[in-house]
């Protein structure tokens, strides 16, 4: 029974009937997984996707020297490597736990034969795939043609609406994970978050962040440059 409210509480199957939500329980696999765990790897034949219970996972891609580009973070709620769900192939990149998480493993036959008999499990699943589409492409809005003060003034802003608009708050991530984020170095997030404390955006306190100038985050997030 416990399984079934967390299943209903996802915001993919939420308004679904309690049958279908059963059905849902009768195919996931239950999983208990350690800091650090990889869930698929970039290349691997898709066999199904995953929705987080409780913690944290990243998906990542590797460059060919090695280095990470973290290109989304999951929380509680949140499901991904559902793409080749439907589309059929491989994962396109890493996925990888960032802390004891418990995640549901949905498997790709099964959740295929289950769509064909609710077709309304679609119609959710299509309306949080749009609304991905939109994160990805403001991601490689960022990546391309923001520089990373705006990149990082946009995500501390995201951030402050994630905690109902307060001006003080925790970075969810460590702040390696969230240089990779941005596409930029640790020693570059550092200087950067110095600036900004020096000039009074912000007062930063270890992973506690506290926004002083909220226009002055808007100005770089549009594309104002940070004043050395």
């Amino acid at each position: 029974m416990e399984l079934v409210e967390h299943v209903a509480r996802i915001p993919l199957f939420e308004g679904l009937p309690r049958e279908q939500l059963h059905e849902l329980v009768n195919i996931c696999v239950d999983q208990e997984c350690r800091k650090g765990k990889t869930l698929f790897s970039e290349g691997a034949g898709a066999t199904g996707f995953y929705v987080i219970v409780s913690g944290k996972v990243k998906v990542y891609k590797l460059s060919l020297e090695g280095k990470e580009q973290i290109l989304h973070i999951f929380g509680k709620g949140e499901f991904f490597g559902e793409v080749p769900v439907f589309a059929g192939g491989r994962y396109p990149a890493h996925a990888e736990t960032l802390e004891p998480s418990r995640v549901l493993f949905f498997p790709r036959d099964a959740f295929m034969d289950l769509i064909r008999k609710e077709p309304s499990l679609a119609t959710n699943m299509l309306a949080i795939l749009a609304q991905r589409l939109r994160q990805f492409t403001h991601l490689i809005e960022d990546l391309s043609l923001k520089e990373v003060p705006g990149r990082l003034a946009a995500y501390l802003l995201c951030l402050s609406e994630r905690n109902r608009a307060s001006d003080t708050f925790d970075l969810d991530i460590t702040k390696g994970q969230l240089a990779s984020l941005l596409g930029t170095i640790p020693e570059t997030l550092s200087r950067i978050l110095a600036k900004m404390s020096q000039q009074e955006f912000i007062q930063v306190d270890g992973r506690r962040i506290q926004i002083l100038d909220r226009s002055a985050l808007e100005s770089l997030a549009a594309g104002e440059k940070l004043v050395s």
